[in-house]
């Protein structure tokens, strides 16, 4: 590797060829502000709040964007350079609502936190505001343009990671604008709803809409039978709200934490989770044996199924037609829950605590009725239930460990991997593994699925069914790729998993937000960290394999009766349709429609 010596404050570092100023910084561990840079998609040097004075160079230059060279001589800490960087943020402040009190990010806002560290007291730029309409039209995610710095973070992630880029930059100067083109609402356009723009989000102009008094209305009434269920990704999460550090494990805790809250009974997702393998399991294995469509494609992620439906229909036959644990666990909890407690199933409201924007979106899907209501009543974000536990005024961190509610709290380390990418897919191999050799699967870790690269694959051997090929992606410009290949007939499958967000559910679109500058001083990648949670849980767990769950046999036995069966595929079973990318809005013009 070719390498590039230069000097930064007087102090000589040698970094790689092609490695930006700002790179080479932070490598000698020199702290320079940013704001609209984000490593690993955006580079654009938009803010101008990472200003350096270059020898020889005309002006100050964005070091984010500014090539190292060969005896480059940089200086960052100037009288010159504090005070533009001081003047760039002051001119962003003075056109954005001083609403700090009242914003969902207060405390977590990387422009109030920049404005703090750069000593700013005062505003001497007055003027008038832009003014622009919030966009509330999205069941899961709502826009507060007046709040939009223009770093277009969102706009690289939406069009560089996901490969949708529903947002853009639209007109020029005082009335720039971030949003859908031609003025469209999220609504309208084929946004899948993964929320990975308010996880890079730097202020609070993106964000989930919050139903939190929702639930607060459902606690406070006496007639209701409120139950929660709690998505494996979360455990692995939460704690990050608290100040604990990323990676930290919380399962009983936030167990303990939902029983104070006042929740009737406290369930787990991964219960549902061990009965998708269930289902999915023995779907694969028909479509094999019987000449179904193949290759199988996992459905647990609804922004994944979305974006299926708008950008891919010719896909739609090949979809599992399992409902996601989510769904499973909702239709369950207005069916077979009152059942067993012997109480009216209108008195249930069902509650789910998700790392996923998009499972606001799924849970109001009107084929997500099966039960006879809405399968689950509201969807809360992880960021949402820790706001209600401050609200509640709880002290997380000292809780003691308790466990969940039988029998619907009962699961396996199969479920719980569900919350990494790889995860659905290991947890199938574990179980059909088991179904088909009839032999028992003494090492359960296939890890070949497992880690943080875009598209993975992988065989396994079925005797009698031969070689299975499998393979996994994880965010949705992945997803295309492989899709691409597919069609191109330059791969071949048998079962794929696709998870809409980066790293799956524990990159989720509705959990903590890692701010760019805490991600720099992480040791590795924050969503490595969260995965080492999920295996570390996974593997101190008695039970493994998702069809070992004694829960999940008592299931079949007394309700279900047998997986793919009548009742199973009236409760746990439904379809998919193909989207426009577009909504037709009213107008004149044939053509914009």
């Amino acid at each position: 590797m070719e390498m590039v010596t230069l000097t930064i404050d007087g102090r000589e570092v040698q970094v790689p060829a092609g490695s930006s100023v700002l790179e080479a910084a932070q490598r000698a561990g020199i702290d320079i502000p940013t704001l609209c840079h984000l490593k690993e998609m955006n580079k654009i040097g938009a803010c101008r709040v990472c200003l350096v004075e270059i020898e020889n160079a005309r002006g100050l230059q964005a070091s984010c964007v500014y090539p190292v060279s060969e005896g480059l001589k940089v200086k960052t800490n100037t009288f010159q350079v504090r005070e533009a960087r001081k003047a760039v943020v002051e001119l962003i402040l003075s056109n954005h609502p001083m609403e700090c009190l009242t914003c969902n990010r207060n405390t977590n806002c990387e422009l109030q936190a920049l404005a703090k560290k750069l000593g700013i007291k005062d505003i001497r730029f007055q003027g008038e505001n832009t003014i622009f309409p919030m966009d509330s039209s999205s069941p899961a995610i709502e826009r507060i343009p007046d709040k939009c710095i223009l770093c277009r973070r969102c706009v690289a992630a939406c069009s560089e990671v996901q490969g949708i880029g529903i947002l853009g930059l639209n007109e020029r100067g005082f009335a720039s604008i971030v949003a859908p083109a031609f003025d469209r609402m999220l609504n309208d356009v084929n946004c899948v709803l993964c929320g990975q723009c308010i996880n890079v989000c730097p202020v609070g102009a993106i964000r989930e809409k919050d139903e939190t008094h929702k639930v607060w209305d459902a606690l406070n009434d006496p007639e209701k039978v409120v139950v929660v269920q709690t998505a494996p990704a979360v455990r692995a999460v939460l704690g990050e709200e608290f100040g604990l550090p990323v990676g930290t494990p919380v399962t009983k805790k936030m167990v303990a934490a939902l029983r104070r809250l006042g929740f009737t009974k406290v369930f787990d997702t991964d219960f549902t989770a061990d009965l998708t393998i269930l289902e999915e399991g023995n779907e694969l294995l028909d479509r094999v044996k019987n000449g179904g469509t193949l290759p199988l494609i996992t459905s647990c992620s609804p922004g994944w199924i979305k974006y299926c439906e708008h950008h891919y229909p010719e896909f739609l036959d090949n979809l599992s037609t399992c409902k996601s644990p989510q769904q499973m666990f909702g239709a369950l909890a207005k069916t077979y829950f009152p059942e067993k407690i012997k109480v009216d199933p209108a008195k249930v409201y069902s509650v789910s605590i998700m790392p996923c924007t998009a499972k606001k979106y799924e849970c109001q899907r009107p084929e997500m009725k099966d039960s006879g209501f809405q399968d689950v009543d509201v969807v809360l974000t992880t960021r949402e239930l820790a706001k209600m536990i401050k609200e509640a005024g709880i002290d997380f961190v000292n809780l003691p460990d308790e466990e969940y509610d039988a029998p619907m709290g009962i699961s396996t380390g199969a479920g719980v991997i569900f919350g990494a990418t790889g995860g659905v897919m290991e947890a199938a191999l574990r179980t059909v593994y088991e179904v088909v050799t009839g032999k028992t699967l003494e090492n359960v870790d296939f890890t070949a699925v497992r880690g943080l690269e875009g598209i993975r694959e992988a065989s396994v051997d079925l005797p009698p069914l031969g070689t299975v090929k499998v393979a996994i992606a994880h965010g949705l410009g992945n997803a295309k790729i492989l899709l691409e290949r597919i069609k191109a007939g330059e791969a071949e499958y048998h079962f794929i998993e696709i998870m809409a967000c980066p790293g799956g559910c524990i990159g989720g679109g509705g959990q903590p937000i890692v701010s760019a500058p805490d991600r720099m001083k992480l040791p590795e990648d924050y969503k490595m960290l969260r995965s080492k949670a999920i295996y570390d849980e996974d593997k101190g767990m008695a039970l493994r394999k998702s069809h070992l769950n004694p829960a999940v046999t008592t299931l079949y036995e007394e309700y279900l009766i047998k997986p793919l069966g009548e009742k199973s595929h009236h409760l746990l079973h439904t379809h998919y349709q193909a989207r426009p990318k577009y909504i037709a809005l009213a107008c004149n013009d044939e053509s914009e429609k």
